[in-house]
C-alpha cells in the first residue's frame, strides 16, 4: 500500500517497530488498514431500510471522499438504528447521545467534514446526510493531512431522507445497513450493443439493397410526399455543410447543458418519435413492397394528405400507435427494446436520406466529428466544469428523463442496473461513409474483396471494440466513441484507396458518376 511505503520511509532504523506503531496508534486507521484522507475514492452506496421491522425501499446515496471504507456486500453485517442528532443539522455540539447509532442530518449550512467529527464525537457509528435536493452530490472536504474520521459518511436525496425522517418523528424505529457493491466496467449487455450497432451500420448501408425488388414499382403513392421522388429526397452533403452541421450540434449540446429539464427533454421525445414514425413508416413500406408487389395497389382518400395506399395509411396508424406506447411506457424496464426499434429506423431513415458525394467530404465531416466528440467529452471540464457530453446524456436527474437519440441495451450483471449507451452520431457519421463505399463499389462493380465496404464495416466493428477496451482501461469513464471510429473507418479507407492509388479518384468522386454508371447498368 502506498501508505505502508510512506510509513518505511520515515524510519530508517526500526521500519518494522515504526509501521506498527503507526498504525496502532494511528486514530485515522480504518478497519482494512487504510488512512482517511479528503482525496479518498467517493463510491455509490446502497442503503437498506427496515422501518418497525418491515424490510422497505433500498435507497441510494454516496459515500464522503473522507468517509470510512464501506463493505462491498450487505452479507454479515449488522443493521444500525437510525436516530435524528440535535440540532438536526449537526453543525454544532450535539446535545443527544448517538453512541451506537447512526446520525440522520439536514444538510445544513455548515461543512460536510464538521458535521463527521461532531457526529463521531458524539458516538455516532454513522452518519448519513440529507440533501437539500433530489440530487446527490459528492462530500468533500480540502484538508491535506489524515483525518481523524473512523464512521462512514453518506448522503441520499431529499426525498429519501424525508421518509425516514417521518417515520422517525412519528416513533417508528429505522434500521439500515450500508454497503456499496462493485460495478464490473464491462457488462455482457455491452456485447449485444455492439451487435446491435454494428448489425444497424451495416444493414442502413446496404438498405437500398435489401430493399431493391420494390424499386421498379412507380405507381406507389406514400402518405408522406417526399417519399414519391426518390431522387428528390436525397441531401448531398458539402464540405461547408459538413462544418456548419458539427457547429450546429455543438451549440444544441451547450444549450441541453445549460437548459437541461424535463420540458427540454421532452421537447427532444416529441422530436424523435416524429422522426422516428416517418423513418419506421419508410423502412415497413420499403420491406413489405420489396417482398409483395400487390399490396399496394387499393388506395384511400385521406384529408390533408390526398390519396394513399390502405397499406401505407395502415403502416402509418400502426408506426403512431408504437411511438405513443413506447412515450408511455417509456420508464419501463422492458422500454429500451421501444426505443431502440425506434432509433433503428430512424438511423436507416438518415441514411437514406443524405449521402456523401466524395472523400473529401467525408474526410472534413468525420475529422470535424472526431475532434466534437474528443472535445466535448475530454476537453470540456477544464470550461464547464463537467464534461458536456457525459453530463447531457446522464438526463436531468431530477425527472428521471433521459435524451432518446441513443441506442440502450440493459447492464445484465451490474448491481446498480442501468444500461450501457451509444449515441446516434456515433452510427450515423461512420454510418454515411459506409453508405458511400456501397455506392462506389456497386458502381465500380467490385466485388467484396477488392471493394471498400466490407473493410471499412470490419473497421467500424473493430473501433467500437477499441472504445469498450478504452472504457475498461478508464475505470468506466465515458468514451468519446469516434476517437476510435473515426480512423478505424475513415483511415481504413484512406489506407486502402492509397495501396490501390485509388485515393485521387475517391477524393474527387461525383455522385453524378455514380448515377450515370447506375442507369447504364438498368438499362442493359
Amino acid at each position: 500500500m502506498k501508505d505502508m511505503k510512506r510509513a518505511n520511509r520515515r524510519s530508517s532504523i526500526f521500519p518494522t517497530l515504526t509501521l506498527i506503531l503507526f498504525f496502532i496508534l494511528s486514530p485515522t486507521a480504518t478497519a482494512d488498514g487504510s488512512l482517511i484522507f479528503c482525496d479518498n475514492t467517493s463510491v455509490s452506496v446502497k442503503i437498506k431500510i427496515w422501518v418497525d421491522g418491515v424490510e422497505g425501499q433500498t435507497l441510494e446515496g454516496q459515500s464522503a471522499t473522507f468517509s470510512a471504507k464501506i463493505p462491498n456486500t450487505a452479507n454479515g453485517l449488522a443493521k444500525q438504528t437510525v436516530v435524528l442528532p440535535n440540532p438536526l443539522n449537526c453543525c454544532s455540539n450535539l446535545s443527544s447521545e448517538l453512541s451506537g447509532f447512526t446520525a440522520l442530518a439536514r444538510r445544513g449550512d455548515c461543512d460536510y467534514l464538521l458535521k463527521a467529527k461532531l457526529a463521531q464525537a458524539a458516538g455516532a457509528a454513522g452518519l448519513v446526510v440529507i440533501n437539500d435536493s433530489e440530487d446527490i452530490v459528492e462530500m468533500s472536504c480540502s484538508e491535506k493531512t489524515a483525518l481523524d474520521i473512523n464512521i462512514p459518511v453518506v448522503m441520499i436525496s431529499k426525498l429519501g431522507g424525508d421518509a425516514l425522517v417521518k417515520s422517525l418523528s412519528a416513533g417508528g424505529k429505522v434500521e439500515l445497513l450500508l454497503y456499496a457493491p462493485e460495478s464490473p466496467i464491462i457488462d455482457p449487455g455491452a456485447a449485444f450493443l455492439w451487435l446491435m450497432a454494428v448489425a444497424t451500420v451495416v444493414c442502413a448501408s446496404l438498405w437500398s439493397e435489401i430493399t431493391k425488388s420494390g424499386e421498379t414499382n412507380g405507381n406507389y403513392d406514400e402518405l408522406s410526399p417526399k417519399l414519391d421522388d426518390e431522387e428528390n429526397e436525397i441531401i448531398e452533403m458539402s464540405t461547408t455543410s459538413a462544418v456548419v452541421f458539427v457547429i450546429s450540434a455543438s451549440t444544441f449540446l451547450v444549450l441541453l447543458y445549460f437548459f437541461m429539464s424535463s420540458w427540454f427533454i421532452w421537447v427532444l421525445i416529441v422530436f424523435f418519435c416524429l422522426g422516428a414514425v416517418e423513418g419506421m413508416h419508410s423502412c415497413i413500406v420499403a420491406l413489405v413492397k420489396s417482398k409483395c408487389r400487390g399490396c399496394d395497389q387499393k388506395t384511400v382518400d385521406v384529408p390533408l394528405f390526398g390519396t394513399t395506399t390502405v397499406m401505407s395509411l395502415s403502416v402509418l396508424l400502426f408506426c403512431m400507435a408504437f411511438a405513443i406506447f413506447w412515450v408511455w411506457t417509456r420508464k419501463e424496464s422492458y422500454a429500451w427494446v421501444g426505443q431502440d426499434i425506434l432509433g433503428i429506423c430512424l438511423i436507416i431513415a438518415v441514411l437514406q436520406l443524405a449521402q456523401l458525394p466524395n472523400i473529401k467530404v467525408a474526410t472534413v465531416l468525420l475529422c470535424c466529428a472526431f475532434m466534437y466528440d474528443i472535445f466535448w467529452v475530454f476537453i470540456s471540464p477544464l470550461f464547464f466544469h463537467d464534461s458536456v457530453m457525459i453530463s447531457v446524456a446522464q438526463g436531468d436527474s431530477s425527472s428521471g428523463e433521459s435524451i432518446p437519440m441513443v441506442l440502450r441495451f440493459p447492464r445484465l450483471f451490474d448491481p446498480w442496473g442501468g444500461y450501457s449507451v451509444l449515441g446516434f452520431g456515433d452510427i450515423l457519421f461512420p454510418g454515411l461513409l459506409l453508405s458511400f463505399t456501397v455506392r462506389y463499389d456497386k458502381a465500380k462493380k467490385r466485388t467484396w474483396q477488392d471493394g471498400y465496404f466490407v473493410w471499412l464495416a470490419i473497421g467500424y466493428a473493430c473501433g467500437l471494440l477499441f472504445t469498450y477496451l478504452a472504457l475498461y482501461l478508464m475505470n468506466g469513464h465515458g468514451q468519446p466513441a469516434l476517437l476510435y471510429l473515426v480512423p478505424c473507418t475513415l483511415g481504413t479507407c484512406i489506407i486502402l484507396g492509397l495501396f490501390r492509388n485509388e485515393l485521387n479518384e475517391l477524393w474527387n468522386y461525383s455522385a453524378e458518376e455514380s448515377k450515370q454508371a447506375l442507369v447504364g447498368e438498368e438499362e442493359a
